[in-house]
């Protein structure tokens, strides 16, 4: 599978000769239908996270009310698993009441037809959902929401194999960009709808989608869902399922602003959450090598790339851009130059998307250029090498590119690719992850111009900007980055050019405008200068006006 079990096995389904022993995730209190998928994937532990959270999310036996999780954990932990597991027990566990329900229902009904005398009433015929006459709005039991169709697609992939054991439960995906009637269609006798905020609305807004019965609400990669402006359509969609029971956020980082964002969506405005960390960004990923390239320009950066993607070590890539753009442009190069390479963006239509997806997972591309929108979601097993040719906008999206290879356990290398007019973002990334890069060169590619060195001294963390200098590593150690240095012909020179020039320019000019106009108006007389003419210095003008029984200056009434 995917993200579900990630730090154990392959991607695929695993098929092995000898039965698995999943009793690991038996004790969990999973249904066995459940653990029978698990143990048909191959795996027999749960991970760090799915060992914390799933007994938290699973219904509690003591009636108590349920608790709503916050889970942070490093991309390839295995988080996918960690909520679909719980979720699916849940549905299962609320179908088998229901039907357990009806099938009382039906036993009472044959006992008092056998007592009047009568034939026991016929079950109801199952009618085709796909005709308009018969159609249904359909009302799902739990709802997955992501913020990328990829990463929507990929969770519906993992919760299918789920439910490979599990008799009539339906997992259906609404993505922005697939046609409509073929999703209301595949929503029909939905138990679990995994989501795009966008699409899932517009569907409830036509009414060929209820949310009143929905019972648990994910979230998944929280962060980017509150980041890229869904936190509107994540309160409508709030609000649609007020009569949930729990919910349950999750992604890699959580910085502090979209904690107070993602609280909002909880119950009770978040006074029952419980949060869970197993890791931190900071952590160091063990199996992941980090390296960084300093280049001069563009076409530096172009030639640092191409020798790279000629190691033949690498099984499939990733490379990531800043801009369509430049995605389009440098696949196209890379296709010119005779890789096997496609671009990925959101611009393009969501069927290419899927194509080129399937492609690159059936291992007829090598190399993927993508912008962000491919750092959640993709999971292919045989990417061995992610390369950041343009740098991430923030510093938490490298923690989730990085984390395309080196997953399931597997050992990984992430190449970045830098100017030096880019080392801000670079000393961004190292204050984030509290991690400094490890620069090299290559042989006959090495930079001109010398690469930004580490301050000897640091007071503060790497890259900070609040607190002193302790992050700058451009400044001076010992001296103030502005003031001149000794014999500078620009020093200040006392007061010659910078100093008051005294009364001569800036002073105020005597009782020219506001000083009082003598007996114009108020009965004095006028000064012996006129107006104007007193050039004498204030403080003798404020003693003279004080003298002749004049307002001091500013003191004076509005006419």
């Amino acid at each position: 599978m995917s993200d579900a079990f990630e730090a154990q096995g392959d991607d695929a389904p695993v098929q092995t000769s000898t039965p698995v022993d999943a009793s690991a995730f038996a004790a969990l209190g999973l249904a066995p239908e459940l653990v029978a998928a698990v143990a048909d994937l191959g795996y027999t532990q749960p991970t760090a996270v799915q060992a914390r959270v799933v007994p938290l999310a699973l219904p509690r036996t003591d009636g108590g009310r349920y608790a709503d999780l916050m889970v942070s954990s490093q991309t390839g932990s295995g988080k996918t698993a960690a909520f679909l597991l719980p979720v699916l027990n849940a549905v299962i566990g609320e179908k088998a009441e229901r039907a357990q329900a009806e099938r009382a229902e039906r036993e009472r009904q044959a006992a008092d037809a056998a007592a009047r005398g009568e034939s026991a009433p016929k079950a109801p015929k199952r009618k085709n959902p796909m005709l308009a006459r018969h159609f249904k709005a359909a009302t799902p039991l739990a709802l997955v929401l992501c913020p990328t169709r990829e990463l929507a697609q990929q969770v519906a992939h993992d919760a299918i194999d789920l439910v490979r054991h599990c008799r009539g439960l339906r997992i259906a995906t609404v993505v922005g960009g697939m046609p409509y009637q073929m999703q209301i269609q595949r929503l029909q006798n939905a138990d679990v709808v995994v989501a795009t905020p966008g699409r899932l609305l517009d569907l409830q807004r036509s009414m060929q989608l209820k949310l009143d019965e929905v019972q648990c609400l994910v979230v998944d990669e929280a962060d980017r869902m509150l980041d890229l402006g869904f936190a509107d359509d994540l309160a409508e969609i709030h609000a649609l399922t007020a009569s949930r029971q729990r919910t349950l956020m999750f992604s890699a980082t959580f910085a502090p602003r979209i904690q107070q964002l993602g609280l909002r969506v909880m119950h009770d405005n978040g006074s029952h959450v419980q949060r869970v960390q197993i890791d931190t960004p900071q952590e160091k990923h063990a199996n992941i090598k980090q390296v960084l390239f300093w280049a001069d320009s563009p076409v530096h950066k172009r030639k640092l790339l191409d020798h790279w993607l000629r190691d033949a070590s690498i099984d499939q890539a990733i490379v990531f851009a800043s801009t369509q753009i430049e995605c389009d442009g440098l696949a196209e190069e890379l296709q010119q130059a005779g890789f096997a390479a496609v671009a990925l963006h959101g611009a393009l239509s969501q069927g290419l998307r899927n194509r080129r997806l399937m492609a690159l997972r059936n291992g007829q591309v090598q190399i993927l250029v993508a912008t962000d929108v491919a750092a959640r979601g993709i999971d292919v097993p045989t990417i061995t090498h992610v390369f950041n040719f343009g740098l991430p906008m923030k510093a938490e999206d490298y923690t989730h590119r990085i984390g395309r290879t080196g997953r399931a356990g597997r050992d990984g290398l992430a190449v970045t690719f830098a100017e030096f007019r880019d080392r801000r973002r670079i000393f961004d990334i190292e204050a984030y992850t509290k991690q400094r890069f490890k620069a090299e060169v290559v042989p006959g590619l090495e930079p001109r111009e010398r690469p930004p060195q580490p301050a000897r001294e640091s007071r503060g963390r790497p890259g900070d900007r609040r607190g002193g200098r302790g992050g700058d590593r451009f400044a001076p150690a010992a001296q103030d980055r502005f003031a001149p240095p000794a014999g500078d012909r620009f020093a200040r020179r006392g007061d010659e050019r910078f100093a008051p020039r005294g009364d001569e320019r800036f002073a105020p000019r005597g009782d020219e405008r506001f000083a009082p106009r003598g007996d114009n108006r108020f009965g004095g007389q006028r000064g012996e200068a006129g107006r104007g003419g007193d050039r004498r210095p204030s403080s003798d003008r404020g003693a003279r006006a004080a003298g002749s029984g004049a307002r001091p200056f500013g003191t004076h009434r509005p006419r």
